[in-house]
């Protein structure tokens, strides 16, 4: 299953990448149905659109539940570079997502288990599974790379 969720995690990877070339904070998400059908792949949006709330997973949520007619993405794995915020972890229970699969923490905004960890309080409704890790090192060179090349404008983000 690890090898599956690598492969699943580079669609995410490709994303970030994406995002980082048009100069937006390089992070990249995947939803995944129950057969393993990519139903919407998205990155960090929020300076294009001119929107705090267009972070990768949103516009993949929002993708998603377009596509399935449905705002409950029920029975989905949503692949993530970096390890959600609060307002995309709500989002993400919101939706009742099952899995949520991410590359690196974010010690300073995360929700899946570094600052805050909305999946483990059962005083919510629902409970993804968390299983972060997956492609660490390469999602966390692909963010420190971009904010590397921010404080130090010699250097280009690739």
């Amino acid at each position: 299953m690890h090898d599956n969720h690598s492969k699943l995690m580079k669609f995410a990877i490709n994303e970030a990448v994406k995002a980082g070339q048009n100069d937006e904070v390089p992070v990249g998400a995947v939803i995944v149905g129950e057969s393993g059908e990519i139903l919407s792949l998205a990155h960090n949006s929020t300076i294009k659109l001119s929107d705090p709330a267009a972070h990768a997973e949103i516009l993949a949520l929002r993708m998603a539940a377009k596509r399935l007619l449905n705002y409950r993405l029920l029975n989905t794995t949503l692949y993530v570079t970096v390890e959600p915020c609060i307002m995309c972890m709500g989002a993400i229970i919101h939706a009742r997502v099952s899995r949520v699969v991410f590359g690196t923490n974010d010690p300073k905004w995360g929700a899946a288990g570094s600052l805050y960890n909305f999946a483990n309080d059962s005083r919510l409704n629902h409970q993804p599974e968390i299983i972060g890790g997956v492609c660490k090192d390469e999602c966390k060179s692909l963010i420190q790379d971009f904010f590397r090349s921010k404080r130090n404008p010699i250097s280009t983000y690739k």
